[in-house]
Order: structure tokens, then C-alpha cells, then sequence
């Protein structure tokens, strides 16, 4: 597995709620790439719970939402837009998880609309969220237009210290 290297801290205005390191407010995501899949651990907070120790179905759908980007990111090589997001809510989500699984991949593709599959896992393994997202994805020249150059990974396998836990 690979670390995804972010194209984006370095550029001004950058403030993500799903994937800056640097936002006080946002879920502060980081990806890895695992074959086709693209994967993010991420700790639950009592903060972005819905109902006492469970958390908010928009925090689940913003972590799906983000996940699905970033395939488009590395597996495109381009940047998008959602077009559409379906989320089913299979088993609630605590906020006492010690970790979840977000992992994403390509369902299909038809010219610049390309469907991505999401699911999130609680820390034993069981699916509590499943996300299909829909991304218009932008031409290459209009991506770099808007900043996006690439989305490359780290020339080194890791084993995320949030993996296993």
C-alpha cells in the first residue's frame, strides 16, 4: 500500500473540510492506495455524532463523498465534481470506533461521468455504510486549469499505523 502525496497543500486557498490537514473544523483525511482501491483510516469524534456515541449520517456521507474524490484524483488523474451521492446507512457508526475503513473504487465509466463505490467499515470488519457517487470529471486542461496537476504516491509501501487497529 502507498501513501497518496495531497496535490493540494501547497496551494493557496486550500482549506478542505474532508481532507486538509490544516482546517480546525474538517475530518483531516488521508488517502493510500491499494490496487484498484483507494483507502482512508479515520477516528471517529465524539464531535461529529448525530445522537449520543453515534455518529452523524452527513459526516459518514462527507467521508464517502471525499473517498470517491480521491479515486477520481489518483485513478483519473483529473479532478470533478459530484454529480450525484446515494448513501445507505447499514448499521450505525459510533463514535467510539477506535478506526474505520473507507475504501473506493471504479464501478464504471461513460465519457466524463464515472461511478465510484464506497464503503465504510467499522473496526471489526462489519459494512455499516455503503456510497455511490457519480463524478463529472473535468478534461485534463481544464483540471490544470483549476490547479490540478497530478496526484501522485509515495515511492514507498507503508502499513498506515491506523491499518489493524
Amino acid at each position: 500500500m502507498k501513501k497518496i502525496k495531497n496535490p493540494w497543500v501547497h496551494r493557496e486557498g486550500y482549506d478542505c473540510f474532508g481532507c486538509c490537514p490544516d482546517n480546525p473544523l474538517g475530518v483531516h483525511m488521508e488517502f493510500y492506495e491499494d490496487g484498484n482501491d483507494i483507502v482512508s483510516y479515520w477516528k471517529p469524534q465524539t464531535h461529529y455524532q448525530g445522537w449520543i456515541n453515534t455518529m452523524h449520517g452527513g459526516i459518514l456521507s462527507t467521508l464517502i463523498d471525499e473517498t470517491a474524490g480521491w479515486v477520481v484524483f489518483r485513478k483519473m488523474q483529473t479532478s470533478g465534481v459530484t454529480s450525484k451521492l446515494e448513501i445507505k446507512y447499514k448499521k450505525p457508526v459510533m463514535t467510539t470506533e477506535p478506526m474505520l475503513t473507507l475504501r473506493g473504487h471504479i464501478v464504471s465509466q461513460l465519457r466524463n461521468l464515472v461511478t465510484i463505490e464506497v464503503t465504510l467499515q467499522n473496526a471489526a470488519g462489519e459494512v455499516c455504510t455503503v456510497g455511490q457517487a457519480v463524478y463529472y470529471t473535468f478534461p485534463q486542461d481544464k483540471a490544470k486549469e483549476m490547479g490540478f496537476d497530478t496526484c501522485e504516491v509515495e515511492e514507498e509501501d507503508v502499513q498506515p499505523l491506523s491499518a489493524g487497529c
